[in-house]
């Protein structure tokens, strides 16, 4: 499983950067399991239909969502 956590400024930041993982997530076809508290957002990847195993899929979101920071 990929992890990663991301701290902003306020709530504003973090739920807009949500919006562009959101986004970003929807093209693929691939959704994070995440969580919100506040100013941080933290992200596991794995994908559920191949065992909840890292696939390429994951690195692809992972490296989309890296972009936007």
């Amino acid at each position: 499983m990929l992890y990663k956590k991301f701290e902003f400024t306020n709530f504003s930041q973090a739920f807009a950067f949500m919006t562009r993982v959101a986004i970003e997530a929807e093209k693929l076809n691939h959704h994070p399991l995440w969580t919100n508290t506040y100013n941080k957002v933290e992200i596991w990847l794995s994908t559920h239909d191949a065992g909840n195993t890292v696939t390429d899929l994951d690195y692809q979101l992972a490296l989309a969502i890296d972009g936007l920071v």
